[in-house]
This record gives structure tokens, sequence and C-alpha cells, in this order.
């Protein structure tokens, strides 16, 4: 873990930080609550060990100053062997524990592995409940596709490395999941996992919510904040479209993957950051680079692994399995008997392009479990453009039925998206911009 201990006899302070730094903790000493608040500032931390008798320092109020510096911060508080009531005190205000003084090195490594192994499983946890509340289902592995093995048998192999990975593919293709995948097959599995998608916010706040920014450095900025890099530290950085980032913000991207430097928006202070980078595009960044959007230099840092989804329809041995891998989700979710396909809705999702890929697959899949009427899904609860031919069922859309206008707004987004290839596209057809795009598919869990 990344340690601060703050503790005004020096002794006892250089011993314990050497004696972690060699069990592989990231450790930083500090001999007053002024050098300890300089420290968080310049630094993100998992844990501090807090002396509770700094000669400079109120204890309780620098005790929640540290608390305000970082929401995930956990603190541990030293107290002498009578000081019960003052450690009963820290922990109703926040501390996470505490430790009688003298300590020894081994204490100290006990009680930050127990800690670290608490982390771990919080985190997890927060994944676990992430998971469960998006209504997504299970993403399958299972396939037949040539192309598809292959991508997972590279994944498997470049997952314990610290190399940076591309994924490449159309929209929809899975290229979220199998970052994920990669992650958890990676010795960092039980760190964070931390997504960012680049068209979602202008470059300004993009810069921010990568990087951080301190107090005062634009309008609104009322504390110092620590961004996304500082979250993935240890871990993935998963940053989702890529060629979207603005050329500003490009060369202090290729400066963390180079040197693992970075700083927050409106400072100097450069900070540390040791992250597995994956990034994922739907554009061909040669053809990016060759049009001058995107550095050529930060191509070739990000391409040193490089995996390509295949898009749905050259997939087609794998669209019947995924398609009642969705199917068995959504009738337990929406608690239908629907067991499965009928032979012509078999051959229906078979004959289709899906220009949409999974995703697509996925919308039109739950949509049938809603329409269905019987345990099988019949070609007539499957969208008419999977069936040219036949007449549409009258109750095939839900205009004008008895649905709310957020209903009417969910299900149109998710086929206009599910239709086009970009969310440029998709954007342009609704006749929204991208950011308004991304964040009611965030809201609807499209």
């Amino acid at each position: 873990m990344r340690v601060l201990i703050v503790d005004d006899e020096e002794d006892l302070l250089n011993a314990t930080v050497n004696d972690l730094r060699e069990d592989g903790h990231s450790v930083v000493g500090a001999t007053t609550g002024t050098d300890a608040l300089s420290q968080l500032d310049q630094t993100y931390f998992d844990l501090v060990l807090l002396d509770l008798q700094l000669p400079d320092a109120d204890s309780f109020e620098l005790l929640s100053q540290l608390q305000d510096s970082n929401p995930n911060l956990d603190i541990v508080v030293v107290t002498p062997a009578d000081g019960m009531q003052t450690a009963v005190e820290a922990l109703r205000l926040g501390a996470l524990d505490w430790i009688t003084a003298p300590f020894t090195s081994d204490q100290v490594r006990v009680l930050l592995n127990r800690i670290s192994r608490n982390r771990q499983l919080r985190g997890r946890l927060s994944e676990l409940e992430l998971q469960v509340n998006s209504d997504l289902p299970p993403f399958s592995f299972n396939t037949t596709n040539p192309v598809m093995t292959g991508a997972l048998e590279v994944a498997a192999k470049a997952a314990n490395s610290p190399a940076s990975i591309l994924l490449q593919g159309e929209n929809g293709t899975g290229k979220s999941v199998f970052a994920r995948f990669i992650h958890e097959n990676s010795d960092a599995a039980d760190q964070a996992f931390v997504t960012v998608s680049c068209p979602s916010l202008s470059p300004q706040l993009l810069a921010s919510e990568l990087f951080g920014y301190v107090r005062g450095a634009f309008t609104g900025a009322v504390k110092d904040t620590w961004g996304k890099v500082a979250q993935a530290d240890g871990g993935t950085l998963f940053l989702d479209e890529i060629g979207e980032l603005s050329l500003d913000l490009q060369p202090k991207l290729l400066r963390l993957l180079q040197e693992r430097q970075y700083e927050r928006v409106g400072e100097t202070q450069t900070h540390q950051a040791n992250i597995r980078l994956i990034a994922a595009t739907n554009i061909n960044l040669e053809d990016a680079v060759r049009s001058g959007t995107f550095r050529e230099d930060l191509l070739y840092r990000l391409n040193v692994i490089n995996l390509t989804m295949p898009p749905l329809r050259e997939r087609p041995g794998d669209i019947l399995e995924l398609a009642n891998s969705y199917l068995t989700f959504f009738a337990k979710q929406c608690r239908k008997p629907v067991k499965g396909f009928s032979a012509k809705a078999d051959r229906a999702l078979l004959r289709y392009s899906w220009p949409g890929n999974l995703r697509e697959l996925r919308n039109y899949v739950e949509r049938a479990v809603i329409m269905a009427e019987r345990e099988l899904i019949e070609l007539e609860d499957l969208p008419s453009k999977l069936s040219p031919t036949r007449k549409p069922r009258k109750d095939q859309g839900i205009l004008g039925q008895d649905v709310s206008l957020e209903n009417v707004e969910k299900e149109h987004i998710k086929l206009v998206c599910a239709r086009h290839k970009t969310k440029d596209e998709a954007a342009r057809v609704l006749g929204i911009d991208k950011a308004t795009l991304y964040r009611k598919r965030r809201r609807y869990r499209i």
C-alpha cells in the first residue's frame, strides 16, 4: 500500500519507514502535521499512521483535515498506552483503528496486512455491487471463432505483463468487458479497475477527471481533488474510445505512459503513478495519425499488444449461444417463463448482419423476452428488420402504448445506438451531442 507515517520521534519513524519499504509498501514519513498535509497534497495515499501527540497540531483537527483531503483514506491513530479515551474519540471521528506507542515494525506489519486485505475485499465488493446493480447480462467467452479464440489466448498471455494493450473493434463488440477480463486475470486483479470514457467530457473536464485538480484551478474547484489516474495507481486504467482524446491531452497521456509521471490541473508538483493502461477504440488510429488527429508516438506506446474484437457477423457460430445466454438472463430478470427460440426465430437471428454487434443482439433479445407470450420466442416477437418479408405485429412498437415518455426515450436510444456503428452517427440521428448521449446511456444503462 501507499502509506504515510506521521510521528515526531524520528528514530522510530525512520526505522518503521525502512522496514515497511522492504516489505514492498510505498512509504513516506512526516514529523509534523504541516508536513503530513503537504505530503497528502502531493501524493495519493491509501493509509496514514498518525501520532496524536504531534507538537504543532491539534490531533482531532488534523484527523479531520486528513479525511477531507481524501475520502478513501484509511487512518490509524497512535496513542500512548494510557490513551484509550483519546483512541475511542478518534474512532468516533472516523479513524479506522488505533495502535499504542511504542510499537514495533512487526505490529505495524500485521496491522497493514489486515487493512490491505480489507481494502481488497471492499474493492471487490464494490465491483460486485456495481455489476449486480448494472442489470447487464454476463458476457460469454465461449466461442468457435478463431479470431476471438486467438484474442483470448493473447489476452491470457499478456494479462500479467505491464505492457499497454490496445483493443480495436466496432462498437458493441465487447471491448470494455474484454478489458475487465484482462485485468481480472492479471497480478493486479485485487487492485482498482478504473474506467474513463474519453468522449463523455470536454477536453478541459476530461483532464481534471483523469489527473485531478487543485483548489482554484477553475471555477467550481473548491478543494484539491485526485483523479482517475491516482485511483488506478497499482491497478488498471481503461480508456474507452481513446481515438476521441483531444490533441491537447495526448502529450500528457504519453508522459504518463513513458515516465509514470503527471501533474494535476492547476499545479506544477509532479506525481508518480504505477498503472497498467488498456485502451479501446472503434476507429483506425493509423488513419487518425495520417489525418493529424492522433499522435504517432502515442500510438506506438499504446500499441504494444494489439487485440482486435471481431464483429458479430463474423462469428455466426456464436450467435445462438450468445442469444440464449441473454435470453436466460432477461427471462429471469423479467420473471417470464421463456425458455428458448423457435426454429424460425433461430434462422432469423443467423441471417441478420448485426451491425450493432453484441449490444444490438442483447437489446433485441431483451425486447423479445418482454414481447413474448409463449415459452418460445417466435419470429413475430423479434424486430421486423430481422425478417423484412413479414408484416410487423401491431404491438411491435411502444409508441401510443401505456408507457412513460422515459421508456419511449430509452427504447428509441437503444435501437438507434444498435443500428449505427459510431456514437457520432447515433448522436446525429438523435439530434443531441455525444456528451448528452453518453449521459442518457449511462442513466438508462444502455
